[in-house]
């Protein structure tokens, strides 16, 4: 049986610690953008709802409202809020883990100038569908909205993540290993 090796591991050691450390300390500053803004919705929640509503009104006249109190911005329609969209649900969470894995990876690569913006858009637009199609669920499957929000969308949006991981992996690791 062979011996635990630190020096076979360390590699996957340093990329998960720097993984977790730049993911807490960009969650942790995060933490104080949200808490700055507390009991209101912070601007990014907000502008996130106004382009889901956006979306939306290819198809309802929908419009996002910010309930005041709260740190929350409804999808109204028909002056009913039929989604409450929470600063959870802006993606900021989403991609700031994207950045931590790209970042924590290896190396800074002159790719990552492009690599990185591109992905947090796709990240976002993703979430625009995603919090669309919860808008939908809520609407006409308000019995499935759990199960599709905190697990079939959740899992939808993590998968696209995974795959930009992929794609960083794939393309851009394998340059400079051979260089």
């Amino acid at each position: 049986m062979k011996s635990f090796s630190f020096t076979e591991f360390r590699p996957t050691i340093f990329f998960l610690l720097r993984f977790v450390g730049l993911y807490v300390l960009t969650n942790m500053l995060y933490g104080f953008y949200i808490t700055a803004y507390h009991p209101k919705p912070d601007p990014i929640t907000h502008t996130v709802t106004v382009q889901t509503a956006a979306v939306l009104r290819a198809v309802w006249a929908v419009r996002a409202k910010d309930h005041g109190s709260q740190p929350v911005t409804n999808l109204v329609f028909e002056e009913r809020s039929v989604l409450a969209v929470y600063e959870g649900c802006n993606g900021v969470n989403a991609m700031l883990m994207y950045l931590a894995f790209i970042l924590a990876f290896g190396p800074w690569r002159k790719p990552m100038l492009w690599f990185i913006p591109i992905g947090i858009v796709v990240v976002h637009v993703m979430n625009l569908l995603r919090i669309s199609l919860l808008f939908v669920v809520s609407r006409f499957l308000p019995d499935a909205m759990y199960f599709v929000h905190k697990y079939l969308f959740t899992a939808f949006l993590y998968a696209v993540i995974f795959g930009l991981w992929l794609i960083w992996i794939r393309k851009f690791t394998r340059q400079t290993a051979h260089a």
